[in-house]
């Protein structure tokens, strides 16, 4: 699982940052990453089935945060930074605000479109856990990275037992669209327990690191 994972982040780190075969590319649906507008996103977000209340962007400082964590706070530094630099990931955090689970692009594997369900993760609620866990990021530290646009609507945690915060962009548009999907059905298996999702986009961030 650890060659995998390491052979996934490399290929989506190639993709996203060199000038890769146009053909690979292409099979995995990646497109170049551009500055927008808001209402460009907006448009995305609907064509995304995503509540435009929800929608979210990412601040340059989250990157800036994980590249200053003290490697005393966290096993494995180099690790713990590549894996919440990746574009696609799907964080569950319960009441507390502590994360119980973890998806992301690194671990999914799978081409030409990455398995999110590898291993049935989303057959139970929460999704079977992926990716490391750590109390670094707490859901309200988290919070203070994203920024909110004229549709978005403030986020009450406590008034939810889950929110689950996605990060989503229009560069990996296929590979975006399926995680939300397994996102969105996968909430409907929590029965009784409230779940607030949070779509945070990012292509913002990877174009000012392109350019």
């Amino acid at each position: 699982m650890k060659n995998l994972k390491i052979a996934i982040c490399l290929s989506i780190s190639l993709l996203l940052f060199s000038s890769c075969s146009k053909i690979l590319i292409s099979m995995y649906g990646v497109k170049n990453s551009k500055h927008f507008t808001e209402k460009e996103l907006i448009a995305w977000a609907k064509d995304y089935n995503i509540p435009q209340e929800d929608v979210f962007t990412l601040d340059s400082s989250y990157f800036s945060f994980l590249k200053n964590i003290d490697t005393l706070e966290v096993e494995n530094h180099h690790s713990y930074v590549s894996d919440r630099s990746q574009p696609l990931q799907a964080l569950y955090y319960d009441e507390k605000g502590d994360l119980v689970s973890y998806q992301i692009n690194c671990y999914a594997g799978g081409f030409p479109n990455l398995k999110w369900n590898r291993n049935g993760n989303f057959e139970t609620f929460t999704p079977k856990i992926q990716a490391p866990l750590d109390s670094t990021l707490t859901l309200k530290k988290h919070l203070a990275f994203f920024n909110k646009v004229s549709t978005s609507k403030i986020v009450s945690p406590d008034d939810y037992d889950y929110v689950v915060v996605v990060y989503w962009n229009r560069f990996m548009g296929r590979q975006s669209k399926r995680l939300i999907r397994y996102v969105q059905e996968n909430a409907k298996l929590s029965k009784n327990k409230s779940v607030k999702i949070i779509y945070v986009n990012n292509d913002q961030i990877y174009a000012d690191r392109n350019h």
